[in-house]
């Protein structure tokens, strides 16, 4: 393969794994086996982009005119970090995009990990074909959301931190929360109702899409909802994040 025409790489930035991979995006597929490195313990932004580094160097191919997408746990404006979710807080108001380019020496496209995710599934999975308002929700250690309206995502929706029973959404409903408290599936949704609910009064969307790891057991929640928004699980898993960074990255470097 060319170094012209090599495939976009995502890479999907977490707190405790720092994964990539070669998108292809016709596919919506890895096209190459996914590379993991830990995050470091001590997860600064120099230490974060030496691993991603390392990522995009195993993989040779992305080097060249290849588009490079990166998640990250937090908020980003215009390439800056304005929040850290699970990675060090030096992350904050840091502009991440302009160190990574220049650590890299490649242009790159940084994103918000849940964004990515959403976009994922807008494409290749759960979301695919549909029209209107697309809420996608990643339960895990908090509630990370996408939100996309007619393909176009509006970034950073932060959906998980509105108020709920008198605290952040996440804190009262994320999947976390039902493993500490050690809730029953039947416990959990109850949770999940008000979540879901207060979001569709919010809003009005189309169709919920419910990630994180904890969507591979949607037979024994989703089905105890009631909500006049249909509501499905995710279908790319923990593939999403490399693929939505991917894709954002390709059409990124398309409209240049």
């Amino acid at each position: 393969m060319s170094k012209k025409s090599g495939l976009p790489l995502g890479i999907d930035v977490g707190g405790s794994g720092i994964k990539g991979a070669p998108v292809d995006l016709k596919k919506g597929e890895f096209a190459g086996k996914r590379k993991r490195i830990d995050t470091p313990a001590k997860s600064t932004p120099d230490a974060v982009g030496d691993i991603i580094n390392e990522i995009v160097d195993h993989f040779d191919e992305v080097r060249g005119d290849s588009p490079i997408g990166v998640t990250i746990p937090g908020v980003v404006t215009n390439g800056v970090v304005r929040t850290a979710a699970n990675i060090d807080k030096s992350w904050i108001d840091f502009d991440a995009e302009k160190m990574l380019e220049k650590k890299l020496g490649h242009d790159i496209v940084l994103v918000n990990d849940a964004d990515a995710a959403g976009v994922a599934e807008l494409h290749y999975g759960a979301a695919k074909g549909q029209k209107g308002l697309v809420i996608v929700t990643t339960l895990g250690t908090g509630i990370g959301s996408a939100l996309i309206h007619d393909g176009r995502l509006i970034p950073n929706s932060e959906l998980g931190h509105f108020e709920l029973n008198g605290g952040d959404a996440e804190k009262y409903a994320a999947s976390s929360i039902k493993d500490v408290e050690g809730l029953s599936y039947p416990e959990w949704a109850e949770r999940l109702q008000s979540y879901y609910s207060h979001l569709e009064n919010l809003l009005w969307p189309d169709l919920f899409v419910v990630g994180g790891g904890v969507s591979k057991d949607h037979e024994e929640f989703l089905p105890l909802l009631k909500l006049r928004t249909p509501i499905v699980p995710a279908e790319l898993e923990n593939k999403a994040g490399i693929i939505g960074a991917a894709h954002l990255a390709q059409e990124y470097h398309d409209q240049k």
